[in-house]
């Protein structure tokens, strides 16, 4: 399979890959069809997405497409990052092929997943999701 150059050059450097302490949101999402794991860390102040850090596990694009997604979210309103789309990542990425397209779904849904607990975690959990 080939990739574009953007793609090779976020799985081969991934962005903002890690951990993020203080997150006020933390999700995890997969694909049971593949395997492929996204997991999202966002600061979010202000109704901005101040930080923002990914681990995946699975294939070339998921990895691409969780770094492209935290590297663009960054100082992002949310109401621009839940505008971003699959078709958005895969078109940051340069492109990808229609086999690997689930990727940049995946880490879409991250986000949306992300963004949807934010939205629902109770006031005085804003700044310590469960489980963080």
């Amino acid at each position: 399979m080939s990739y574009s150059v953007r793609v090779l050059d976020h799985f081969r450097h991934p962005r903002h890959a890690g951990e993020l302490a203080g997150a006020t949101a933390v999700v995890e999402t997969s694909n049971p069809a593949c395997g492929d794991v996204i997991k999202i860390w966002l600061r979010i102040e202000a109704g901005s997405i101040t930080d923002s850090t990914f681990k995946a596990a699975g294939c070339v694009p998921a990895i691409a497409s969780g770094s492209w997604l935290v590297e663009r979210i960054r100082g992002a309103t949310l109401g621009e990052a839940a505008s971003i789309s699959a078709e958005d990542i895969a078109t940051g990425l340069g492109g990808l092929p229609a086999a690997s397209r689930h990727a940049a779904q995946l880490a879409a849904d991250a986000l949306r997943k992300a963004l949807a607990a934010f939205e629902r975690a109770p006031e005085r959990e804003l700044h310590r999701p469960e489980g963080v």
